[in-house]
C-alpha cells in the first residue's frame, strides 16, 4: 500500500494521495474563508496551523447559484459543515520535490458566476502525466467577486487568483513545481480575467507565460459596473454597499442576480451591449488593481516580458444558439447589430461577407465575433505591437453537427474529460468523432505542455501581416488566419471598457 505523501507549505503540512502515476493533493487552503468581516475584502493569506491537514477531497465551491452549502444562508459565515472555506486550491504532480517541471495554472471560466474546481471536466492528470505541475483555484464569482460595491476593491475575484498565485510562488517547489517557469491558462472568464493579469501591477511576476482561451471582450468602467451592481442591491431593498450587503446571505444576493440576469435586455439602450451577454459580470477598469483595457496597455508594452498563446474556437457563440427555441426574433436580430457589431451598417457587412447564412447564422455570428473571436484576435495584434511573443490558435475540430466548435469544447479536449463513448452517444455525433477526438486532444496537450515548457508551442509566431494561426482540424494545420471575412469587418473595431451608452 502507498504511504500517502505529505509536505509541508508555507502554513503547514498538508495530505495528499497517490492516484496512479500522479499525486494529487486538493482543498488546500490558500486563503482565509472570505466571510464575516472579510466577504468583501480582498483575500487574506491562509494563518499557519498544527499537525497535518487532509488534501484528498475537493474545497467546498465558493458562493453561487448552485452552491447547497450552509455558508448561501449565513451572514455570518458560522456554519456546521464547513462550506464557509471556500478558498481552496488543487495541485496534480508527476513527481514532487526538486524535480523543477514546468507549472500550469488553471483560471476557470463560468461567465464570472460559476467556479468550482471539483468540476470533473478540469481534472488535471491528462496534463500532469505529460509532465508538468498542475494547479487549480477555488476563486469569488457574482456578487461577491466582481460586483462594484462601495467600500470593497473592485475585482476581487481576481485578487482571489492573485493570491492563489503567489501560494504557488512561495509553495510549488516542493511539489516538484518551478517557480521560475509558471504559465497561467483560463478559459472563457478565466481567459479574460488572465488578460486583466497581463496589466495588472499587483500579478506582475507571477508568472512566466499566459494562455488565454477565448476570452470574452467585455470589461467595465466603473459607471456601468456601478449601474449594474446598484440594480442588483434594488432588487434587495438595499444599496450597493458593503454596509448593507453584508447583512444578506449569499444565496438572496445571488438570486437578485439571477431576477437581473433574466431582465438584461431591457436594459440594453443604457448598458449597452453587455446587457446581450449571459452575465451582468466583467473586470471593472481603474484605479490600482486593473488600471486599464487590457488591450491598449499590452499594445504599450504591458505584457512585453510575458510569452502568449491565444485563441478561440470557430463557433464560440453556438454554444448558445444550439439550444432548442434559441431561434432569435426580428426584434432580437435588429438589437444584436445595433448593439454589437462594429458600425451601423453591421447586418449589411456580414449578409455580403456570409452571403449563404441564415438570419440565425449571422446573429450567431456578431456575438461570435464580438464577444470572443475579435477580442482574441486583437489581442494578439496588440501583443505583436507591444513586443512580446505571440501565438494564435483556432480549434475547428467538433464532434457534433448542432454545436460544431462551440464555447467550451477546447478545454474537454485539453483536459480529456469528454470521453469517446460520451461522443458516441450524442445524437448528432459526426461518424469518425469518437476516434478522432482522443487524437485531437493529445495534439493540443501536446503543444500547451510545450509552450508551458519551452515558451513555443510548436508553430511560427503570430504577426498581423502572415496572421500565421494553428487551426485544430482532426489533424492540426498551419496557415493565415481562418476567419478572414470576420477580420475584414472588425479590422477599424477597436476594443476598449464598456461604459453607459447614456
Amino acid at each position: 500500500m502507498d504511504i500517502e505523501p505529505e509536505i509541508r507549505t508555507a502554513a503547514g503540512v498538508v495530505r495528499g494521495r497517490r492516484e496512479g502515476p500522479i499525486t494529487v493533493f486538493r482543498g488546500i487552503r490558500y486563503a482565509e474563508p472570505p466571510v464575516g468581516a472579510r466577504r468583501f475584502a480582498a483575500p487574506v493569506p491562509a494563518q499557519p496551523w498544527d499537525g497535518v491537514r487532509d488534501a484528498q477531497q475537493f474545497g467546498p465551491p465558493v458562493p453561487q447559484a448552485s452552491n447547497t452549502g450552509s455558508v448561501m444562508s449565513s451572514v455570518s459565515g458560522s456554519t456546521d459543515d464547513g462550506s464557509e472555506d471556500c478558498l481552496t486550491l488543487n495541485v496534480w504532480s508527476p513527481e514532487l520535490g526538486a524535480a523543477k517541471l514546468p507549472v500550469m495554472v488553471w483560471i476557470q471560466g463560468g461567465t464570472y458566476l460559476e467556479n468550482n474546481t471539483a468540476n470533473p471536466h478540469c481534472d488535471g492528470a491528462a496534463l500532469a502525466e505529460a509532465g508538468v505541475v498542475v494547479a487549480s483555484m477555488n476563486y469569488r464569482v457574482g456578487v461577491d467577486g466582481f460586483a462594484r460595491i462601495t467600500g470593497a476593491p473592485d475585482n476581487r475575484g481576481i485578487l482571489d487568483q492573485i493570491a492563489a498565485l503567489g501560494w504557488v510562488q512561495d509553495n510549488i517547489a516542493a511539489f516538484g513545481g518551478d517557480p521560475a517557469n509558471v504559465t497561467v491558462f483560463g478559459q472563457s472568464a478565466g481567459g479574460a480575467c488572465i488578460a486583466a493579469l497581463l496589466v495588472m501591477p499587483k500579478a506582475a511576476g507571477l508568472f512566466r507565460r499566459a494562455i488565454s482561451q477565448s476570452m470574452p471582450g467585455t470589461y467595465f468602467t466603473p459607471q456601468l459596473a456601478t449601474a449594474i451592481s446598484t440594480t442588483i442591491a434594488a432588487q434587495l431593498g438595499v444599496q450597493a454597499s458593503v454596509a448593507d450587503l453584508a447583512s444578506l446571505p449569499p444565496r438572496a444576493v445571488t438570486d437578485a442576480t439571477t431576477a437581473v440576469i433574466a431582465k438584461m435586455p431591457e436594459f440594453v439602450d443604457i448598458w449597452g451591449p453587455m446587457a446581450l451577454t449571459p452575465t451582468p459580470f466583467s473586470p471593472v477598469v481603474g484605479g490600482d488593481v486593473l488600471p486599464c483595457a487590457p488591450w491598449s496597455a499590452v499594445a504599450d508594452g504591458a505584457a512585453r516580458a510575458v510569452d502568449l498563446l491565444i485563441g478561440h474556437t470557430r463557433d464560440e457563440f453556438r454554444l448558445y444558439t444550439s439550444r432548442p427555441g434559441s431561434e432569435p426574433t426580428p426584434v432580437q436580430m435588429a438589437a444584436a447589430f445595433e448593439h454589437l457589431a462594429p458600425d451601423a451598417e453591421g447586418d449589411r457587412l456580414y449578409r455580403a461577407a456570409y452571403p449563404d447564412a441564415t438570419p440565425g447564422r449571422r446573429f450567431e455570428l456578431v456575438h461570435t465575433d464580438w464577444l470572443f473571436r475579435m477580442p482574441s484576435l486583437h489581442l494578439a495584434d496588440a501583443a505583436h505591437t507591444g513586443g512580446g511573443p505571440v501565438w494564435l490558435y483556432e480549434l475547428a475540430w467538433s464532434f457534433n453537427s448542432e454545436q460544431g466548435a462551440s464555447h467550451c469544447l477546447d478545454f474537454l479536449l485539453l483536459f480529456g474529460t469528454l470521453s469517446p463513448e460520451e461522443v458516441r452517444a450524442h445524437r448528432a455525433a459526426h461518424p469518425n468523432a469518437a476516434n478522432e477526438i482522443s487524437h485531437v486532444g493529445q495534439h493540443m496537450r501536446t503543444d500547451w505542455v510545450n509552450f508551458a515548457t519551452t515558451g513555443k508551442p510548436g508553430w511560427a509566431p503570430y504577426d498581423p501581416e502572415k496572421r500565421t494561426t494553428r487551426v485544430y482540424h482532426a489533424e492540426p494545420v498551419t496557415q493565415p488566419y481562418p476567419e478572414e471575412p470576420s477580420r475584414r469587418i472588425w479590422s477599424a473595431h477597436r476594443f476598449d471598457t464598456l461604459d453607459l451608452t447614456r
